[in-house]
């Protein structure tokens, strides 16, 4: 087909033709430019991935889908110009700045995603010798992302006329009102701002408060609430604001835990409860999953109703829930292994009758009258 016959089929000039030619021309040059940048960053991403340095994959990550959405801006505001003249020459103006705002949100989206990729890399990176818990780098990249998102939104406001100074103006007044209108979301932010700052708890923690029912792991902190999810697995939602008023424990920052708990035997083996306790005691301290430099104690405790009762104190090497149950298991049944090696045996509540020596139960009288004896009724013991 040769140029006659195209414009004998399109129904257009000359002029018109050429302007249709140039546009498919740069469209299809941005198609090859685009495949052409995303190739070589994959191979670029792929080289550098042996470097020991992690931020030049940031880069390179970062910068794909960008350089990407850049190029195809850059090309379809160029076909459209080229259009807009043999259109409409006004569109000239309304494309440019549709191009320098695109530029705008395209290098914002560019350092974002930086910040995401390197919140990324300071966290499960490899390649990163000091590691940065996950809470304060989510912190601070929020923090970023939020002062990028506002300078940003000012800049584009900026490109397109507006003046930033009244702006700033208008939310210095309404921010005032705001702060009255919305002291709880205020409050709320600062709970959270205290939580990244102080870390009494991160992401992945079993917290409680003994001044409130709140009992769970820690899925996530945010600048509102914080989403805690309890042992039922139920996800429970607190306000930030909720931990500046409460005290908060942290279990899962525990050293040991402990084991303390109390053992009674019969009344008729107290002379061989010293060589018990002196058996568990040495248990305890040969025992390869307890700390003994912390402090144990195995020593009779009381007198108790049916028994004659010791404690078993002490602190085992591990924190793991599942692992202190089978530890705690272990020293129990030792120390029950101990007392019946003895020959000795856990006592159970029980009670004794006394009978008087005649077999006869005595009931006192209520109707006798004062200072007169109190007259007795026999009654046969049922067991002799």
């Amino acid at each position: 087909m040769n140029w006659e016959t195209m414009q004998t089929y399109f129904g257009l000039g000359d002029t018109e033709m050429h302007w249709v030619v140039r546009v498919f021309l740069v469209v299809l040059s941005t198609l090859v430019v685009n495949f052409i940048a995303s190739r070589l960053l994959i191979r670029l991403n792929k080289q550098l991935e042996r470097t020991k340095t992690p931020w030049d994959n940031v880069l390179v990550i970062a910068a794909q889908k960008p350089i990407g959405m850049f190029i195809w801006l850059v090309g379809l505001s160029l076909a459209a110009e080229i259009s807009g003249t043999n259109i409409d020459p006004g569109l000239s103006s309304l494309i440019s700045s549709i191009r320098e705002v695109g530029v705008i949100v395209i290098l914002t989206w560019f350092i974002l995603r930086c910040i995401s990729q390197s919140e990324k890399a300071v966290t499960s990176s490899s390649k990163v010798k000091i590691k940065v818990d996950y809470t304060t780098a989510s912190a601070i990249s929020k923090l970023l992302r939020a002062s990028i998102i506002i300078t940003s939104a000012l800049v584009v406001l900026q490109t397109l006329g507006y003046s930033i100074s009244g702006v700033l103006a208008f939310g210095g007044i309404g921010g005032i009102a705001v702060g009255f209108a919305a002291k709880d979301l205020l409050a709320n932010f600062f709970g959270g701002l205290m939580v990244y700052l102080d870390r009494p708890f991160a992401i992945g923690d079993w917290i409680r408060s003994p001044d409130q029912n709140i009992e769970g792991t820690v899925e996530h902190i945010g600048w509102r609430q914080t989403r805690i999810r309890t042992f039922e697995k139920r996800p429970l939602y607190v306000p930030n604001s909720t931990f500046s008023l409460i005290s908060v424990e942290n279990p899962s920052r525990m050293t040991h835990r402990r084991i303390n708990e109390t053992i009674g035997v019969r009344y008729s083996d107290f002379s061989i409860l010293p060589d018990i306790l002196k058996d568990i005691k040495e248990m305890v301290a040969n025992h390869e999953d307890l700390d003994t430099q912390q402090i144990y104690m195995v020593n009779f405790n009381q007198f108790g109703p049916s028994s004659l009762d010791f404690f078993i104190y002490t602190y085992t090497k591990t924190v793991d829930w599942r692992t202190y149950h089978n530890v705690k298991q272990d020293v129990l049944f030792q120390a029950m292994k101990i007392i019946e090696d003895r020959g000795a045996e856990v006592a159970f509540p029980t009670q004794t009758l006394h009978f008087g020596d005649d077999g006869q139960i005595h009931f006192s009288n209520n109707q006798s009258a004062p200072n007169q004896p109190v007259s007795n009724q026999s009654i046969p013991n049922e067991q002799g």
